[in-house]
């Protein structure tokens, strides 16, 4: 047999099973549930009087920072040769830039230095031995064309003397001319063989010097320059990171990003030795005053998601205050807060996994 409630019925039914359902959520929810462990153990202050601060991990430079890497020139990677974490000694070639447009331009140069030395050399070599043989021959056969109108002048000049009948006056003027215009020619002959002989006058050959000094020097720049298509590493070291591949485009204000579409990154981060590095920490300006002196601080560093602490040697003061900046690199703060760096170092032990770029905790105490 069927059973039929009313409407009034069934709304009493349905609160039952409500309050019901309330009751055993109540139950449920108050029960409490054991707390997760921390994934590590938070970093614990082990000094009396120690202060607080945030350091980032560095490669233990002079400067106490990683240098970047950017090209003095642009142009597309035609070949990277080295790999991150690869140990390189300075001068190694770590990049290299197309350069087939720079190095055909200083080999023009080169060439043209060369044809301008060439040109120097024969301008200083003069008078070549050639030539002088023909300046001589000129002027032997100009003087034989004197002497024979000479002769030639002074026979008829005689027979005129002894008769004016024997020779015209016409023939006469026309010997003493033809004479008279074979000396011109001697004397330029003689002439043109004294400037054979003196060389090259001395103002072509300082010009033609400085015009050689000049393109050796442009040659000597643009092979300058075509090196700077290569970077090389600056010091012994580590490569820390790559940021370029075969192709990429680079210029001196760093290599393209995907991502944020900015040539920003540097094309190469480079380090010093592994065995060593720095830690960089930034002292609120409020705790100054609390840091002890230099001969008396120490240190332990916390790196995160491990249990043990570090000691760290102290290294050096920064002793200039300067303004606050997340470790991220992200500049924008709400106040003008700021900080002292002050710089630690420590031996890396086998097997510790730290690397530069890895923000750790620090305490200083004294």
């Amino acid at each position: 047999m069927a059973i039929r409630l009313s409407g009034t019925k069934l709304i009493f039914v349905l609160a039952g099973l409500g309050v019901v359902g309330g009751l055993v959520s109540a139950v449920i929810s108050a029960q409490k549930q054991a707390p997760q462990p921390p994934a590590f153990e938070p970093a614990s202050n082990p000094y009396a009087e120690g202060i607080f601060a945030n350091g980032i991990i560095e490669s233990d430079q002079p400067h106490g920072s990683n240098v970047n890497i950017y090209p003095e020139v642009s142009g597309i990677v035609t070949q990277v040769l080295v790999h991150s974490g690869q140990l390189v000694k300075r001068g190694d070639a770590l990049m290299q830039i197309d350069d087939r447009v720079q190095r055909a331009t200083t080999e023009q140069l080169e060439a043209q230095a060369q044809a301008a030395k060439a040109m120097l050399e024969e301008l200083r070599a003069q008078p070549r031995p050639e030539s002088l043989l023909v300046s001589e021959a000129q002027l032997a056969a100009a003087e034989a064309s004197a002497k024979l109108a000479r002769d030639t002048y002074e026979k008829q000049q005689h027979a005129y003397d002894a008769d004016p009948h024997a020779v015209s006056r016409d023939a006469l003027d026309t010997a003493r001319n033809t004479w008279l215009l074979a000396e011109a020619n001697r004397v330029t002959a003689q002439r043109n063989l004294e400037l054979t002989r003196a060389g090259a006058w001395i103002y072509d050959i300082r010009n033609q010097d400085a015009t050689y000094q000049s393109l050796v020097k442009s040659a000597l720049s643009a092979r300058t320059l075509l090196s700077k298509y290569t970077l090389r590493a600056p010091i012994d070291g580590t490569v820390l990171a790559i940021n370029v591949y075969d192709g990429n485009y680079v210029s001196p204000q760093g290599a393209y990003n995907t991502y944020t579409q900015a040539n920003t990154d540097p094309p190469i981060v480079f380090g010093a030795s592994p065995k060593t590095l720095n830690v960089r920490c930034y002292v609120d300006e409020i705790l100054i005053p609390r840091l002890a002196t230099a001969k008396d601080i120490k240190a332990q560093m916390f790196v995160r998601g491990t249990k043990g602490s570090v000691p760290i040697d102290f290294v050096r003061i920064e002793p200039y205050v300067t303004p606050k900046i997340s470790l991220s690199d992200e500049r924008q703060e709400r106040v003008d807060l700021r900080v002292l760096p002050v710089i630690f170092r420590f031996k890396v032990s086998e097997g510790q996994p730290v690397y530069p770029g890895q923000l750790v905790d620090v305490y200083i105490g004294k």
